[in-house]
């Protein structure tokens, strides 16, 4: 299974992994970019001393990186990876998700399962009470990295501009889920981690990870008036799969 050791090798691997998703029109590719995204906003910061501890911080990444690698390599192989990424992965196939829902699936999952993982993994135990402003750091490049996606999409699809203006209950809808509900939970289920031992720590992780995988319906079906909206500005979204990859490459 490949896997990276530097946060180098996850930036080269998930450029590998948007190309091929380019080449097979896949819409797994819209996350893989927002990924790639983050993580050099990620290598920047460690590079300009933006982390309290520079070497802790390319660890985490790397290894929170390489639980959506290794879900996203399962599950082209036929292989069974973690419930949630599964159930993002084949949402993958539904024509009737906006570019946002499939940046929501994967975060779903990534942020809301992995991150946790990841960080109870690099600091186990007591270690974890400092990390807490590094980890805060991460969430806030993600934050400020998907702001700029709605905004970014809003410019290039004017329709989406024009019906979040007018419907600020699936504006918000979009920045709660994404934001504040996925930053908490995450440090929560870290510090829910970190003092376990082996046998303790999977149980949690695979009790948490079924729960994730249901949260995928508030962003798949999250009710008639934003399920309404979002088919809508779905019919005006232009161009095929590997257009709007490429779109996003350059506007992010």
């Amino acid at each position: 299974m490949i896997q990276a050791a530097t946060i180098d090798e996850v930036i080269h691997i998930l450029n590998q992994i948007i190309a091929d998703t380019k080449k097979e029109a896949s819409p797994l590719g819209y996350f893989a970019v927002l990924y790639c995204k983050v993580t050099e906003k990620v290598k920047e910061g460690i590079h300009n001393g933006v982390f309290e501890n520079g070497p802790r911080m390319e660890q985490l990444d790397v290894v929170f990186a390489n639980r959506y690698i290794k879900a996203y390599y399962e599950y082209k192989e036929n292989h069974k990876p973690s419930a949630c990424w599964e159930v993002a992965f084949k949402e993958g196939d539904n024509f009737w998700l906006i570019v946002l829902q499939h940046l929501l699936l994967g975060m779903n999952a990534h942020i809301n399962l992995d991150l946790g993982i990841a960080a109870a993994e690099v600091c186990p135990g007591n270690e974890i009470h400092g990390l807490k402003n590094d980890f805060n750091k991460i969430n806030q490049i993600l934050a400020s990295l998907v702001s700029n996606v709605e905004k970014a999409l809003s410019d290039v699809w004017p329709t989406l501009k024009w019906i979040l203006s007018k419907t600020k209950d699936v504006d918000t809808f979009l920045v709660d889920f994404s934001m504040q509900t996925a930053r908490d939970g995450a440090w929560e289920f870290a510090l829910e981690l970190a003092p376990m031992n082996t046998s303790d720590f999977e149980k949690t992780v695979q009790a948490r990870d079924q729960r994730i995988a249901e949260i995928t319906k508030l962003i798949t079906d999250p009710g008639f008036v934003p399920s309404t909206i979002f088919k809508i500005i779905r019919l005006f979204e232009r161009g095929s799969v590997d257009k709007k990859i490429a779109v996003l490459q350059n506007v992010i």
